[in-house]
């Protein structure tokens, strides 16, 4: 075989790959006869696999794994038996169904899977759990936490070491053991199976959706804990105690002796000291408030004793529908949050927000900007307080980084006199907002167009009642859980490290479309027949005190039920007037906040051309209000023309001035009445046309909608005959609405 061949190499070559080649002839020479003999060849496991296409069968989700138990009369059908929490888990709400006693206390932490930190109320030990024909001991934590009613009750991994379980996820069975015994259920075939004459539970349950899964991972499924359990000598004892040995011995006579199992040893995984305990909901601890001054028509009455939950109520209303109002408020006041701790968040089922990115995006890592000491501390008590309530946690892996800005913020209304010595209602900066800027985020995601309401149009359908309830939510962003997946993408970076939000934060592009359709999705069956909505502003009417109260209490009966939470300082129950977007309203009609026209009044002339954007900005919110507003800011307005020099001369200056006197004595506009005609008035001049909306009652007529522009340079060189014209066309353009019946 080798006469045949020739290699052309240099002979230095040669010399250097010799002793390789000289090994590689002497394998070969020595393999020959082997290779030209037949033989068998062994094939790793991987291989024979792949040639002989014995590749294992892909298998669905068997579900979880729930077991059925008893506590003495009680039943839990599926509490959930979870490998990854290390401690057994029992909500605070099925801990006093039971009456099992008080609590033993303890220092633990809970660090939930979704990274907030809880403070439980204590631990019970030794509670006797009858598993089929089992009774095991088994130490449950005692947490404040919403109960899941398909699985209440969580079984970790001391009381699956206790029962010796084995879980088969192919066969999908999960057994126990006590000593020679065994129970098997069965997952599938447990589904078609119900419970026996002996109330003992045979059937497990799976849950096969995403949805499912995702509210176990909220509700804190998988726990990592600190545990400093102390010595049972000095643990709590009184009635709890006795109840429990009262309990111990009933089972103790029935239960055979072959059946005693030891109680479990938790594992400690880590450990997070914990300063303080959990604090309490406001229901069941109430806060200390400062009381503001309030206008004349309102007063303050409490929900608990004399003094303790404060909400704001109408002063004009008798003894007996006092009575009444306050018996509704106490029996929803779960709906009503004094501090940051009360919100419980809207549940995910219901509502999530989500971050959909655009393809054609990075992500964007950007650096923390300088704070001034102040500013620096109003950061430091903001990241600590959402800290506390678990609305943020840090993280230092995110591919999406913000920095923060701090703006102004309003508190609850109060009083102040003007120059003029009258009282205005207003709503005065009593603190600081931290917001986060996310613009090159906002640039990267896909935007959500759920339609806002027309604010003009819904103040329509609340004039003309006779009571209001003017609601507010607490902190309504606050309440949108974020989905799992998109929380590292709002991770905000301060002088005091980098944290992400678990909840929707102010600042996200798609936020308001999120909040008002969860809003419009929980009162869609209220909205403009007992009440309107506009992101977290809630407007309850009534023709008459009952209609109203009885609206009232079906709205505060939905916030309960979907965890949806108020604020106490914001909200004005059965009330002849108030403000609601900037606009008083009440059964007369609508009027201008006065408290906005004092700060428009005070504003100073305009030094540049940035500032005439700003002045026209806060006086046009109000244009539907003024007569020929297009005219009186004709002057002002050409300021804002290309190429014109910024000359704020006396023809300026007098409109400016005329225009805030208009503001100050606005009319009061009429709710339009659909069951009567409506008259339009038009006019034009030589650089703007005008035209105004109203109704005759008692044969005077009466404004509802001022509406006014100014002309564009081809306009004005129309003829007098061709602008009044215009004004007309401009006019049915502008209350196309009115006509289309």
């Amino acid at each position: 075989m080798f006469k045949q061949l020739k290699i052309n190499l240099p002979f230095v070559e040669a010399l250097q790959h010799m002793p390789k080649y000289a090994k590689f002839l002497k394998d070969l020479l020595s393999n020959k006869k082997k290779l030209e003999t037949l033989s068998t060849v062994t094939l790793g496991a991987r291989c024979s696999a792949l040639v002989r296409n014995k590749l294992p069968e892909k298998l669905k989700d068997p579900g979880i794994f729930t077991i059925p138990c008893l506590f003495g009369g009680s039943s839990v059908n599926h509490a959930l038996a979870d490998l990854g929490a290390s401690i057994n888990l029992m909500p605070y709400s099925i801990y006093k169904q039971l009456d099992l006693g008080e609590p033993a206390p303890t220092r633990m932490s809970l660090a939930l899977a979704d990274r907030s930190v809880k403070y439980p109320r204590g631990i019970f030990e030794n509670v006797l759990v009858k598993v089929d024909k089992f009774v095991f001991p088994v130490d449950f934590v005692i947490l404040d936490m919403q109960a899941d009613d398909r699985v209440p009750l969580i079984m970790g991994r001391p009381f699956l070491r206790t029962a010796k379980a084995m879980i088969d996820v192919y066969e999908g069975k999960i057994s126990l053991r006590v000593g020679d015994d065994t129970v098997t259920f069965d997952v599938v075939k447990s589904m078609r199976n119900s419970s026996g004459q002996d109330d003992q539970v045979y059937f497990l349950d799976a849950f096969f959706s995403t949805m499912d899964r995702c509210l176990d991972y909220i509700s804190g499924v998988d726990l990592l804990v600190d545990q400093d359990l102390g010595d049972s000598d000095e643990r709590v004892e009184g009635v709890g105690a006795e109840v429990q040995a009262v309990a111990i011995e009933a089972y103790l006579d029935y239960i055979p002796s072959s059946l005693a199992v030891e109680p479990p040893v938790y594992p400690t995984v880590f450990e997070v000291e914990s300063s303080e305990p959990a604090e309490k909901p406001s229901v069941e601890a109430p806060p200390s408030l400062e009381l503001k001054e309030l206008p004349p028509h309102l007063e303050y009455a409490f929900l608990d004793g004399d003094s303790d939950l404060s909400v704001i109520i109408s002063a004009a209303l008798t003894d007996v529908e006092k009575s009444r109002l306050i018996d509704v408020l106490k029996e929803h006041k779960q709906a009503i949050a004094w501090k940051l701790m009360d919100i419980k968040g809207i549940h995910p089922s219901f509502c999530t927000h989500r971050i959909l990115l655009e393809e054609d995006f990075k992500p964007v890592v950007q650096p923390q900007r300088r704070l001034n000491p102040n500013m620096g501390e109003v950061v430091k008590k903001e990241v600590l307080r959402l800290l506390d309530a678990g609305l943020i946690y840090p993280i230092s892996d995110s591919s999406w980084v913000s920095p923060v800005h701090v703006v102004p913020k309003k508190g609850g209304t109060t009083v102040v006199v003007n120059e003029k010595k009258e009282i205005v209602p207003t709503r005065t900066v009593t603190g600081w907002r931290v917001c986060i800027d996310y613009r090159k985020l906002n640039d990267a995601t896909r935007k959500d167009h759920f339609p806002l309401l027309f604010i003009d149009q819904m103040l329509e359908r609340l004039l003309g009642q006779q009571f209001y309830c003017f609601l507010d939510g607490f902190s309504g962003y606050f309440q949108i859980p974020i989905a799992p997946e998109d929380q590292e993408k709002t991770t905000f970076t301060c002088p005091y490290g980098t944290f992400a939000y678990r909840r929707m934060p102010f600042g996200l592009c798609n936020a308001p479309a999120t909040f008002q359709r969860c809003m419009v999705a929980i009162f869609q069956d209220m909205i403009e027949t007992s009440m309107e909505v506009f992101m977290d502003d809630f407007s309850v009417f009534g023709s008459s005190f009952d209609q109203c109260l009885t609206n009232l209490e079906k709205m505060l009966r939905r916030c309960v039920e979907t965890n949806l939470m108020l604020n106490w300082e914001k909200c004005h129950f059965m009330v002849t007037k108030g403000i609601v977007l900037g606009h008083k309203i009440s059964r007369d009609g609508i009027q201008v906040d006065k408290a906005k026209i004092e700060t428009i009044s005070k504003l100073p002339p305009p030094t540049s051309v940035k500032a005439v954007r700003s002045f026209l900005g806060h006086a046009g919110f109000y244009r539907r209000f003024i007569k020929d507003f297009s005219k009186i800011t004709r002057p002002i307005t050409r300021l804002l023309e290309k190429d014109v020099e910024f000359v704020f001369d006396d023809d300026c200056l007098r409109a400016f001035d005329y225009l805030k006197e208009r503001l100050v004595s606005a009319p009061i506009l009429i709710a339009p009445d659909w069951s009567q005609p409506f008259e339009l008035m038009c006019d034009a001049s030589d650089f703007a046309v005008g035209a105004v909306l109203g109704q005759r009652v008692d044969k005077h007529f009466h404004p509802i909608y001022y509406a006014s522009k100014t002309l564009d340079a081809a306009q004005e060189n129309y003829t007098t005959t061709e602008k009044e014209l215009l004004a007309v066309v401009y006019a049915f353009d502008k209350f196309r609405t009115r006509s289309q019946d």
